[in-house]
């Protein structure tokens, strides 16, 4: 059996053991080595190098999940791996389920256009620079959307300098001559052709997207699609999306319907009726939409981000296509995939009960606060007591830092995130930003933003902004 050894700090050190201990069935034997500082989170490569002696009786070592540092050289240091595991101690037995059965999430099925809705108003510049950054975030083809009763004098020109670019383009339009022009421009797609204005089809070499003259008009649908494969051309068809109110369950089912009478056809999904017209969070109703692609097996999503509360749409969709294709490749439910998509709630916001605090409070000697949550609310503790409280108003009478603004600049900005983390049911680690999935830039860890490069925290200067040690 594996025998693995961990490293931890002394305030951590009963909590590791407790976890450890808690592993039902473990496949693995295992050691405890705390290695002579209180603060597991402060651990480095290089402490570990002068405080851990080699050889190391294990055929592997974990390290706490913010140890920072070349582990791949005490990999080479210690002749057997070193990892690093959870930032959180109670997160250990999902980390060697997860471990056991890892995930590949770099494999999809569905093709993300990213609609640039806006394109006749911006120079050619400008529509690089925004397909750059539709592409970084996930998206396949850039669509150069025009507008009713606006020229777009630039097409021509936009859609030769994104494909010297080496971008796949496609032109959107509701004029035929416009998307004749793009085609001839080089569009490797043309949004839309209905029944009546297949002759475009013919004028160029761009794959049609095939519509119906109106939504619940499925008939003229499928006869653009029968016409098309007796000319033996590729293209795509799009029953449209409709809105809430305005049939989307009845949308829903013109897809299936599709699906069904041409189960080889590609499908495309155009998404932002609902992304931009439903004032939700859009990674939820991203994360529905690609199941249902999943399931009807779309080949392409048209979306876009024109409202600000859609603004990640394209990187929402990157994120949602491929969580939902592991989740079909796998016959599972799209669960324990990747939390990418949840930004607002977590799946575990509170790994430790207020009793276990109340234990390590019991064992801390010095003056720095750490901050942690349960459900009972924020608990703040140092050498002089554990305070509890809902509000960081409530709290900051009882910290007395009225005279350190640095620590009071630093307690106020903890307890702030705390304080948003306990409302809506997110992970707090201290000194460290909330995590909000795909929503938002990961921001440089705050312990880093404290200190200058090359050096480490300190916790034995209450003037040190303090760290946290609820992790491993």
């Amino acid at each position: 059996m594996e025998h693995i050894v961990f490293l931890t700090g002394r305030l951590a050190q009963p909590g590791l053991e407790r976890v450890l201990g808690g592993i039902d069935a473990a496949p693995f034997t295992w050691e405890v080595r705390e290695i002579g500082l209180q603060v597991a989170a402060l651990m480095t490569a290089d402490m570990i190098r002068r405080r851990v002696a080699a050889p190391v009786q294990a055929h592997r070592i974990i390290v706490p999940g913010r140890c920072r540092g070349d582990l791949d050289a005490l990999t080479r240091h210690f002749g057997i791996p070193v990892q690093r595991g959870p930032e959180e101690l109670k997160d250990l037995p999902r980390y060697f389920d997860r471990a056991a059965k890892p995930i590949d999430l770099g494999e999809y099925e569905v093709a993300i256009f990213a609609e640039i809705v806006d394109a006749p108003r911006l120079t050619v510049g400008g529509i690089i620079e925004r397909a750059r950054r539709y592409a970084a975030d996930g998206a396949n083809v850039i669509d150069l959307g025009g507008l009713p009763e606006t020229r777009f004098d630039h097409l021509a020109e936009s859609v030769q300098a994104l494909k010297a670019e080496g971008f796949q383009v496609s032109v959107d339009s509701m004029d035929p001559a416009e998307l004749v022009r793009g085609g001839r421009a080089g569009a490797d797609y043309l949004l839309s052709l209905s029944l009546d204005t297949l002759w475009v089809a013919d004028e160029v070499d761009s794959t049609p997207i095939l519509i119906p003259r109106e939504p619940a008009d499925e008939a003229s649908l499928h006869e653009a699609i029968e016409t098309m494969q007796r000319r033996g051309r590729p293209f795509m068809a799009d029953p449209i999306l409709d809105p809430i109110p305005f049939g989307l369950t009845a949308s829903i089912v013109r897809y299936h319907r599709l699906r069904s009478r041409f189960p080889e056809v590609p499908i495309m999904m155009g998404v932002g009726n609902l992304t931009e017209l439903t004032e939700a969070d859009t990674s939820g109703i991203n994360a529905v939409l690609f199941g249902i692609a999943a399931e009807l097996k779309v080949a392409a999503v048209l979306t876009t981000q024109v409202s600000e509360h859609a603004r990640r749409a394209v990187r929402e969709a990157d994120w949602a296509r491929r969580i939902m294709h592991a989740a079909t490749r796998l016959n599972a439910l799209p669960k324990g995939i990747s939390d990418a998509l949840m930004t607002v709630h977590a799946k575990h916001p509170f790994p430790d009960t207020p009793a276990e605090i109340d234990a390590t409070a019991a064992l801390v000697r010095d003056p720095n606060f750490r901050v942690q949550i349960t459900r009972a609310g924020l608990h703040v503790y140092n050498r002089d007591g554990l305070r509890l409280g809902q509000d960081p108003f409530e709290l900051w009478p009882q910290l007395r830092l009225d005279d350190d603004a640095a620590h009071a600049f630093y307690m106020g900005v903890e307890l702030a995130r705390a304080e948003i983390a306990w409302r809506l049911g997110k992970r707090y680690v201290q000194d460290q930003p909330l995590d909000w999935g795909c929503a938002a830039d990961r921001q440089t860890d705050d312990l880093n933003r404290w200190c200058a490069p090359g050096t480490t925290m300190s916790t034995n200067n209450p003037k040190t902004p303090p760290t946290s040690e609820p992790g491993q």
